[in-house]
């Protein structure tokens, strides 16, 4: 997994049970006990996950909260507060400010493990959605889902798309006829005719990226590859 953490919790009984369990989980953690560092700290870190307790010290969480969402290099980090029952109107604030989520104190381990797979999870389809690769003047916009050359539109498919997102997401690195079925039709693929499929697709695909100079590299009895140049 290898997710990184920021805890800002001055209460060190609860940072230490939150940073156990974490770890356990897999997580990465960084901690900061007081509300002034934690803004700091999430520039410098860039945790996946802030969780954010509102009663700190000196800056309290609403304050930390506004403050990273401020800056443009932590904006989107996203952020799960930690309340206490009788902070309704600072759920509702810190919740307005950007936070993604809040968890209310006392809380059991395991809700608040299944809240921080669900806000990771709903960011990493927020950015992969947002996400714009490029490989020479070959740019793949997602949040358009919008394939450029020299800034004018390729005639690609939606399908064909998918599987141009999947191969240059993926780096240089080869992937597998199953990995590309899952990734651009969501299937696990088990069926020799399910991967054929994707050889037929990536067949056109290849036809206009040739047009463009680009190309897609078949590796014998594997799969695919796309020249990120």
């Amino acid at each position: 997994m290898d997710e990184k953490i920021l805890i800002v919790e001055d209460e060190k009984d609860i940072a230490r049970m939150l940073d156990y369990n974490l770890k356990k989980e897999g997580y990465r953690t960084v901690l900061a006990h007081e509300g002034s560092a934690a803004p700091l700290l999430a520039a410098k870190e860039r945790p996946r996950l802030i969780l954010l307790d509102l009663m700190l010290p000196g800056l309290d969480g609403l304050e930390v909260c506004r403050r990273i969402k401020m800056d443009a290099k932590t904006a989107s980090i996203p952020i799960i507060m930690l309340t206490a029952k009788g902070e309704e109107s600072d759920k509702v604030v810190g919740l307005e400010m950007g936070a993604d989520d809040y968890v209310t104190k006392p809380f059991s381990i395991k809700e608040l493990l299944s809240r921080v797979k669900a806000v990771l999870r709903r960011s990493a389809v927020i950015g992969e959605a947002l996400q714009i690769y490029q490989a020479g003047d070959l740019e793949l916009d997602c949040s358009r889902v919008l394939a450029l050359v020299k800034g004018k539109p390729l005639d690609i498919t939606a399908r064909e798309f998918e599987l141009l997102r999947a191969l240059m997401a993926a780096g240089g690195k080869m992937l597998s006829r199953e990995a590309l079925l899952e990734k651009a039709w969501g299937l696990d693929a088990s069926l020799e005719v399910e991967t054929r499929t994707v050889d037929v697709h990536i067949g056109t695909l290849r036809k206009k990226l040739r047009a463009e100079g680009k190309r897609i590299i078949t590796v014998k009895n594997y799969g695919y590859r796309f020249e990120n140049q």
